[in-house]
């Protein structure tokens, strides 16, 4: 999912604050959408658990995740009360989808003929 390239001139919190935020923007990361732990994350990427903390707090500041403490850190739900409902019915719709085990390609043809025949 997220990798770190040593060689870049930019700091790894920040690599990993744009990755994230490309996710998102890009819809593969939901609203909803649980982040690994600041431990764990760090442990995947080999980096100090304070550098993800501090990518997660920018992260925060931009509205584009929530921390619930103990519980984690999620993407964010963010728009307007429209956007907001549509997002949470995008997500309902893409886990029902996995329970009947079709993919993005197929569900978004779905989305695709519905939105045509309307």
């Amino acid at each position: 999912m997220l990798t770190i390239d040593p060689t870049s001139s930019t700091p790894p919190y920040e690599q990993i604050r744009i990755q994230i935020a490309d996710l998102v923007r890009d819809g593969e990361l939901v609203p909803g959408t649980r982040l690994p732990t600041v431990r764990r994350l760090a442990g995947d990427l080999g980096l100090a658990p304070n550098t993800v903390a501090r990518s997660y707090r920018e992260l925060e500041r931009d509205e584009i995740i929530q921390t619930r403490g103990r519980h984690g850190s999620y993407i964010a739900m963010h728009g307007t009360s429209n956007q907001r409902h549509a997002q949470a019915a995008a997500q309902a719709y893409v886990l029902r989808l996995g329970e009947l085990g079709i993919g993005m390609d197929e569900g978004l043809k779905y989305v695709r003929a519905a939105f045509q025949s309307r």
